[in-house]
């Protein structure tokens, strides 16, 4: 039975795994009743502005942004955007009157949670990593529920309002069976070789993408078919690598909108450690080899990652270690047909599906509850 039309306000972003959880959470709700209204809150200047509007959804911005690790002088303006934020995020809410709001994590996620829960709005959180970082920590204790990805969360939050939910992820790539024909005819491969799936995430991984290039010919002497994902930053970089533009079996692309086909073409997976990244290569089963970044708060990647390694769900490389061992674990991997098998039964069992809806049926719940 259809459930009664609610107004939500989703808030968060910065890179693609925040907005692709985001965006799976809309889809879940609009699902549940197209009458749903939902409107976003993000960072100017961040890549929500631009993504979220493209899914056919409304966001406001706010003039957000974080604490550079580095000296700037950038970082004494933060505490006045935060009330700024504050301020504006409060204006929006009365302006939209939610009946809950839904944190993913980025910058706007931190004042629109607080503005909600100043003013008794029913809000939850989406914690994606294994691993809590200290905005999330502090909301937790104003927030109804908190939905996560990993067990033994209740280290980080209160456990009676912890729901094991499992990390939305984007449609698409739920179903990818019987699609590899169809992915290859679209990345212009063929069908007698091996192919190695290379993602950085949406923003592009400089380390992963440096030992990717110094790797290529290695691909060429073997026959190994690329889907490279350079991410914009170093996409120009990547093609100068490219003996032809037109070269069969290697695909350079700044950015994959088919991730369910790159997923369905792939034999093995490179890959930064984000939450929705490895909820992704749990949900399609793939080999994975995972270089976690260590430009994210608390190591939180490594965490992820490790939450995998420990299980034999996959192969972790230091960033650090990248150049040098990067390349040649993929190869070893692509040989090694018993290793790939383990790797993915161990994976795919290691995946939550129905998260987003799972997700919606908090939301709901958490309403229904407080009003």
């Amino acid at each position: 039975m259809q459930r009664r039309r609610i107004k939500v306000i989703i808030s968060g972003g910065g890179t693609g795994g925040h907005i692709f959880p985001a965006l799976a959470i809309a889809h879940a709700l609009k699902k549940e009743n197209s009458e749903n209204e939902i409107l976003f809150v993000g960072a100017n200047g961040r890549m929500e502005m631009e993504k979220i509007p493209a899914a056919g959804f409304k966001i406001e911005g706010l003039n957000i942004s974080g604490i550079q690790r580095k000296f700037s002088w950038s970082n004494l303006l933060v505490p006045f955007k935060v009330i700024s934020s504050v301020i504006k995020a409060k204006k929006i809410i009365r302006q939209f009157h939610p009946d809950a709001a839904v944190g993913v994590g980025g910058y706007a996620s931190a004042p629109l949670l607080y503005a909600a829960t100043s003013m008794k709005i029913p809000s939850l959180i989406q914690e994606q990593n294994s691993y809590a970082g200290i905005t999330n920590k502090i909301l937790s204790k104003r927030v109804q529920k908190i939905c996560v990805a990993y067990e033994g969360m209740e280290r980080y939050f209160p456990s009676e309002k912890i729901t094991i939910t499992g990390n939305p992820v984007r449609s698409d790539i739920l179903n990818i069976e019987n699609k590899k024909e169809e992915a290859l005819k679209f990345f212009g491969l063929s069908a007698g070789r091996k192919t190695i799936l290379v993602i950085g995430g949406s923003l592009g991984a400089r380390t992963i993408n440096e030992s990717m290039a110094s790797g290529i010919s290695s691909f060429r002497e073997r026959n190994i078919q690329l889907i490279w994902q350079t991410g914009k930053m170093f996409f120009s970089k990547a093609q100068v690598f490219m003996e032809d533009k037109s070269e069969p079996g290697i695909r350079i692309v700044d950015f994959i909108q088919r991730m369910d086909l790159a997923y369905a073409a792939a034999d093995i997976v490179i890959s930064r450690a984000g939450a929705s990244s490895v909820s992704e290569l749990s949900l399609v089963s793939k080999p994975a080899i995972l270089v976690p970044s260590p430009n994210v708060a608390e190591d939180h990647q490594t965490k992820n990652a490790m939450a995998l390694v420990n299980r034999n769900a996959a192969i972790l490389i230091h960033d650090e270690e990248a150049k040098e061992k990067l390349v040649k674990a993929a190869m070893e991997l692509l040989g090694d047909e018993k290793k790939q098998e383990e790797l993915k039964k161990n994976i795919g069992q290691m995946s939550r599906k129905n998260a987003a809806e799972k997700i919606v049926a908090e939301i709901y719940s958490m309403i229904n509850i407080t009003k």
